[in-house]
This record gives C-alpha cells, sequence and structure tokens, in this order.
C-alpha cells in the first residue's frame, strides 16, 4: 500500500505519494483527468520505487474542484495554480522532476520554462495549443474577429471558445525550452499531429518514444503496458 497524504496547497487539492524524500516529481495530469488518475498512480509506483515523492494536483474544473464555475480551467489560472505547486515544491525539495500529461504538458511549458527541472516526462503532451484552438474555431465556423468581439463562443461540441485563452496562447508562443524531457506518444493521436511532435523534439532536443497505433488517451492494456515499460527507463 503506497503512502499518500491529502494536502492543500494555496486552495489546491493536492496529494503528496510516498515516504519522505529530498527529490520529487510533480505531476500535471490533462483535460477530463485528475490527480489520481491511473496513469498518475503508475507513475506514483514507480518513481517511489526509485525514491521520490510524487505531488499531483487538480487542475481547476478538475478533480475535487469540479463543481467550482467560479475558477475555470482556462491557461492563465493553470499557469498561475502550477507557479504555486512550483514554489511549494521549491521549499520542500532539492531535486524536481516533472511529469505531464496532455494539456498539463502545455502549462507546464509556459509555467516553468525558466525552472530548474532535472528531468521532464511528457505522455501525450500538447506542444501547440494555437493548431488546437484554431481547428475548434474552423469546426465551429468562428473566426478571431467574431470571438474578440463576443468574448466567448459556446460550440456544438460541447466545448466553449475564450478570447482571453485564445489571446494569452497568441501572446505566448512556446520558444524556450532547455530541459532534459522524454516525450511518449501514440501516432493515432487525434489532439496532436505527429508533425508537431517531432517538430517540438527536434527543437528542443527531447527523447521521442512513439506507440504504433497508440492514441491521446492511453488506457487499454497494451498501451499501459507500454507506458510502464517507457517509465522503467528513467
Amino acid at each position: 500500500m503506497m503512502k499518500t497524504e491529502r494536502i492543500n496547497i494555496d486552495g489546491i487539492p493536492s496529494i503528496i505519494w510516498g515516504e519522505k524524500s529530498s527529490k520529487v516529481f510533480i505531476a500535471v495530469h490533462g483535460n477530463m483527468s485528475n490527480k489520481e488518475d491511473e496513469v498518475i498512480k503508475i507513475l506514483a509506483e514507480k518513481v517511489i520505487g526509485k525514491g521520490y515523492q510524487l505531488l499531483s494536483f487538480d487542475l481547476p474544473e478538475h478533480g475535487e474542484r469540479k463543481n467550482d464555475i467560479t475558477y475555470l480551467c482556462k491557461v492563465q489560472n493553470c499557469v498561475k495554480d502550477l507557479k504555486q505547486i512550483m514554489e511549494y515544491a521549491k521549499l520542500n525539495y532539492s531535486e524536481i522532476n516533472l511529469w505531464a500529461c496532455s494539456m498539463g504538458a502545455y502549462f507546464s511549458l509556459l509555467a516553468y520554462k525558466n525552472e530548474e527541472i532535472k528531468q521532464c516526462l511528457f505522455l501525450s503532451p500538447v506542444v501547440n495549443m494555437k493548431v488546437i484552438i484554431n481547428n475548434m474555431m474552423l469546426w465551429s465556423n468562428t473566426t478571431e474577429e467574431e470571438l474578440e468581439e463576443k468574448r466567448e463562443i459556446k460550440t456544438d461540441f460541447g466545448q466553449t471558445l475564450y478570447w482571453d485563452y485564445y489571446k494569452y496562447v497568441k501572446d505566448n508562443p512556446i520558444t524556450n525550452w532547455n530541459k532534459k524531457t522524454y516525450i511518449l506518444y501514440g501516432n493515432k493521436d487525434n489532439m496532436q499531429n505527429e508533425d508537431i511532435i517531432k517538430n517540438f523534439s527536434n527543437k528542443f532536443n527531447c527523447g521521442l518514444t512513439i506507440l504504433e497505433n497508440g492514441e491521446h488517451y492511453f488506457h487499454t492494456e497494451e498501451q499501459l503496458k507500454f507506458y510502464k515499460e517507457w517509465l522503467e527507463k528513467f
């Protein structure tokens, strides 16, 4: 049984996994996920066995914060939360590592670009949010001018487009990421195409592992087995 301690960091529900250590992995989950997702539990088991603790937390509108509609899961809020988590980690650990999944990786690229992180593990990362929002605007026949004027537009496919979110993404391109980074990506990922991931990996010298027929959401027995084997390398 893994030791877990539930804590609250500046209003952010969090869990510390494992026995006390000077080394930690911060885990940033993705969309529709939470701080106790299966991929995070698997990660906790792996890193605790190697002498680390794991610190996971709920992003706005996720997990224990699901019903709080006063603080939305917008990029600027998530970046703020990630910075608060990092401040906590810096006070409590001498070595900080990062694991992030999907949009959690994108928020990390923004929030942690100037932080000292020993190594980063990205699972199905979103590294170009602008492409995703542009696609959603295309699917919903929304122009940039229209979004700026209306500030928010609800789409038929359940997502809401926000002007402040889109503007933040446009104004903060990912130009700097000088950390030892390893990526696990499925080539059937429907969120980011392979070229985007390969270009990012080449630009920032990341180690890239591609699972043939792997999806964005790693959940099948075969995908999770591959993920576990990938984690063994670090």
